[in-house]
């Protein structure tokens, strides 16, 4: 039970970072609508910010785990640390979305968390189907999906401040 309950909570951990984007992506792509075509359009630079913020919730998540290594960040510290390290790399990834060419295409930021989304998906359809899941852990995910949408919607606003910032200082 162990080596099953650190998973969950290194699961969880993952999913506080990552799963709330797609509602975030869906949210702003409604939001922006057809304007988001038009260059120079606040709806533009909306749908242009996701990439962005998705790599600022990943460099947070690397934050979360340079501190949990704090103060040994041996090789050994690290393999012992994590349970599940594909999930954890899987989710550094995101990082990627920091290099201009990634970001143009937010689609990809999408489909890659839709991984972390898929985990809320798969314990409400196994709770409803086999009851195999408590509701205790539905509770748990339906609060850890609300702690990521509100920390994507944080991350997106941050970058989009920033990118009106920079805009309104180039014009001068």
């Amino acid at each position: 039970m162990g080596d099953d309950f650190l998973a969950y909570i290194e699961r969880l951990q993952i999913m506080a970072f990552f799963a709330g984007y797609p509602l975030i992506y869906a949210l702003v792509q409604v939001l922006a609508g057809r304007q988001a075509c038009k260059s120079g359009s606040f709806a533009n630079r909306l749908v242009q910010s996701l990439p962005y913020a998705y790599a600022l919730t990943a460099t947070l998540f690397l934050g979360m785990l340079l501190r949990d290594l704090y103060p040994d960040y041996s090789m050994k510290n690290i393999s012992g640390q994590f349970q599940d390290p594909w999930l954890r790399v899987f989710g550094l990834l995101a990082m990627l979305n920091w290099i201009p060419f990634i970001s143009q295409k937010p689609l990809l930021s999408l489909l890659h968390s839709l991984v972390f989304f898929f985990f809320i998906i798969q314990d409400l359809l196994l709770h409803i189907t086999t009851s195999s899941i408590g509701k205790e852990v539905i509770q748990n995910d339906m609060r850890i999906f609300t702690d990521s949408f509100l920390l994507n919607t944080v991350t997106v606003t941050v970058i989009l401040a920033f990118s009106l910032i920079i805009a309104r200082i180039r014009k001068r």
